[in-house]
């Protein structure tokens, strides 16, 4: 009897009540509905009951716990929008996306997102309620609002590693001496010229986020959410108290990365969340067709946002000419079917990237660089060939070049020549297989998994009403104080009285002369 209850008891202290949890996606982006479907599996996993607003709904939805609202008509802001593909980027040369551009598609979502009749209908009704809330953090925090209409802990999942624009919200932004801007092909450590650059860089962003951006996220955020709490009568908080409350942000970083900034207790790194394990078995004819590749297989994939049928036929024609002179079989993800591919070229318009890259007898993995590739490369100890085209995909490439397991190529007219160069060089030269399962080592030892990490953490914040502990007290620290600014000018102020009462004292006075009587 006492065994049972003592079971009983350790049962009950183990088990966690499920939440209900609303999670948000709603970029247009691909890749970060990815991470979002991630973090919904693992939730649902542990028992909670999840609502989740994305672009893409899932096409074979779950059936218990889960309910998907659809915003797929964010889309249309990405419509027709040339600016966003590989032969836009090749064409023009674009060689570092411009920040305000990003602000300005990200609060357009937010606008969109908040219209949209669907996601208008759950915010609306009164009975709705959840435990958290978890959004994909980019560039805009206005989203923010949900955590106040209902009045429970607000999560950033953020689909990009540390650095000073996330930090800023739970914390203080690093220093641009060492912590490059997320777009920035800096590397440290940074010159004289990159260190002016990224100071630089981060004034100019902090003037058009406060001048430009933040007024109208302000008004989405009192047009949205001040009707709703009136309805409700609550009074709505002022937007700044509300975007710097959250309760913990997500990285989506592991711990092998190098010249990682320091962050707060409330920031957790959750890389590797979206990676299924154990990994899908490959379908028969990727089986096959791997397993009986003599001479190995490379693996070429541009992502799931950028489309490689966006690059000029000419340039598309020479690289399967490239591709057809090597002895390994190549698997090239492409949109459309191409004429005249080489008996060694497979064109797939989708592929199990991850079961892929699990296999053995793939050699290489060519790449836009996007994290979520990334990170599944650094998992399964893949040496990669960087081809990046935007966004954070130099940074991440450069990164994996530093760690010795990776080859840059520019995105040029020159492509098949540079590539074939690069694979050459790869194929022959071990050390960066070797330096790509060192890594993978490290990324692998760590206490708990990501997906269990990422459950535990969102559990305490809820258990804790906030976790409020593992805030930084600096964000409540005024910047006069943390710049000593009041010190500073206390010691100026002392010592002009000191040299101002020393100048009175001795401040000579004119001597009075004697007038002589004339006889």
């Amino acid at each position: 009897m006492k065994l049972l209850v003592l079971m009983s008891l350790v049962y009950l202290l183990g088990s966690t009540e499920a939440l209900k949890v609303l999670v948000l996606f709603p970029y247009a982006v691909k890749s970060l509905s990815i991470l979002g479907t991630g973090a919904v599996r693992h939730l649902l996993n542990a028992g909670h009951e999840v609502t989740y607003i994305t672009v893409y709904p899932l096409k074979d939805p779950p059936t218990k716990n889960f309910r998907q609202i659809d915003i797929s008509k964010n889309a249309e802001l990405f419509k027709n929008d040339d600016s966003l593909t590989i032969g836009y980027v090749l064409e023009h040369q674009v060689q570092r996306t411009d920040p305000l551009q990003i602000q300005l598609v990200t609060q357009e979502s937010a606008r969109l997102t908040f219209e949209n009749e669907n996601v208008k209908k759950l915010i609306e009704d009164p009975n709705e309620h959840f435990d958290v809330v978890i959004v994909d953090l980019v560039e805009t925090e206005t989203f923010a609002g949900l955590a106040v209409l209902y009045d429970c802990p607000m999560i950033w999942l953020y689909s990009m590693g540390a650095h000073w624009q996330p930090l800023r919200l739970i914390d203080r932004a690093t220093n641009p001496a060492y912590d490059p801007d997320y777009l920035s092909p800096a590397k440290n450590p940074l010159s004289f010229l990159e260190r002016v650059d990224e100071l630089w860089t981060r004034i100019k962003w902090q003037y058009r986020k406060t001048f430009i951006i933040q007024p109208e996220e302000r008004k989405i955020y009192e047009d949205t959410f001040g009707p709703l709490l009136e309805k409700r009568g609550r009074t709505l908080p002022d937007y700044e108290e509300v975007i710097f409350n959250a309760s913990l942000i997500f990285g989506n970083e592991h711990d092998a990365v190098r010249d990682r900034p320091s962050t707060p207790q409330n920031f957790k790194f959750i890389g590797g969340l979206h990676v299924e394990e154990p990994v899908k078995p490959l379908p028969k004819e990727f089986q096959d067709l791997i397993d009986n590749s003599k001479h190995g297989v490379i693996y070429f994939s541009m992502g799931s946002f950028l489309q490689s049928n966006s690059l000029p036929k000419p340039l598309v024609a020479e690289l399967l000419r490239m591709f057809g002179g090597l002895k390994q079989t190549v698997i090239w993800k492409f949109e459309t079917d191409l004429p005249d591919v080489p008996k060694n070229v497979h064109i797939v318009h989708w592929a199990p990237q991850q079961s892929i890259l699990a296999h053995p007898n793939v050699r290489t993995f060519i790449t836009h660089g996007g994290l979520l590739s990334s990170i599944e490369a650094v998992h399964f100890g893949m040496p990669i060939i960087g081809v990046p085209v935007f966004f954070d995909q130099f940074t991440n490439i450069k990164k994996a070049v530093e760690n010795g397991y990776a080859l840059t190529v520019p995105l040029s007219h020159n492509l098949p020549k540079d590539l074939k160069a690069a694979i050459d060089v790869m194929l022959k030269d071990d050390t960066y297989r070797k330096k790509a399962k060192e890594l993978s080592s490290i990324y692998h030892d760590r206490l708990t998994k990501p997906g269990v990490k990422f459950t535990h953490w969102v559990e305490h914040v809820v258990r804790t009403r906030g976790a409020r502990h593992l805030r930084s007290p600096a964000w409540r620290v005024p910047l006069y104080q943390r710049l000593y600014l009041d010190l500073i000018a206390l010691v100026l102020a002392s010592v002009y009285l000191f040299f101002y009462i020393v100048s009175r004292l001795f401040k000579k006075t004119p001597k009075k002369t004697d007038k002589k009587k004339r006889n």
